[in-house]
């Protein structure tokens, strides 16, 4: 169903009444990344990179955040960009663009992690872990600011034009063309990030 302007704008702006009883296809996911990048920054800050096997474990978890970022952002554009363009075009247009500058945050933080893992001496592996964790907390920064929009905005407009029932036909569609082992590496950050009641 076709939109203008306006009313999409309207849109992506609610916020429903009551969300606590509608289907969220971003609400525990997020939970989870959340946790993962906060787990992660706090790792980057702490760890002693002048000890090459710290650093080399830390630089492996670095990429394991970022691989897992890339990969949410393309479930995302594949499943849910879609259902929202279908019934209410131009509604996903702000996020889409923001995925796009999440691609290219994620390799620059590649390349950070790569000096950091690379470093010659203690000085040099220092001043990179530095640098690391300022940019990371930058990422993680804009990352809370996109997941919180896209839980108000996308949701308003997901709730707005398709039912429960087809809600979980997309998130269905989703998880299962995750790799088993990457939603082993979800399900560790997601069941502890969850409240009781989510688990259940």
């Amino acid at each position: 169903m076709k939109n203008d302007a306006r009313e999409v704008a309207a849109i992506t702006h609610a916020t429903p009444a009551d969300p606590s009883q509608r289907f969220d296809l971003y609400g525990v996911i997020h939970k989870a990344i959340r946790a993962l990048m906060s787990d992660t920054l706090l790792a980057v800050g702490s760890t002693d990179v002048t000890d090459p096997a710290q650093r080399e474990a830390l630089s492996l978890r670095v990429d394991e955040l970022l691989d897992f970022c890339l990969s949410h952002l393309e479930h995302e554009n594949l499943y849910v960009h879609p259902a929202i363009e279908a019934r209410a075009n131009g509604a996903s247009a702000r996020i889409a663009q923001e995925h796009e500058e999440h691609r290219q945050q994620i390799a620059a933080l590649r390349l950070s992690n790569a000096r950091l893992r690379l470093a010659a001496d203690a000085a040099l592996a220092l001043a990179a872990a530095g640098e690391l964790y300022r940019e990371l907390a930058l990422f993680l920064a804009d990352n809370f600011v996109h997941m919180h929009l896209e839980e108000r905005a996308h949701n308003a407009v997901l709730w707005a034009r398709y039912t429960d029932a087809e809600l979980v036909e997309i998130h269905n569609a989703l998880v299962s063309s995750i790799p088993p082992t990457e939603m082993a590496f979800a399900l560790r950050w997601m069941l502890p990030a969850m409240n009781q009641p989510e688990r259940v």
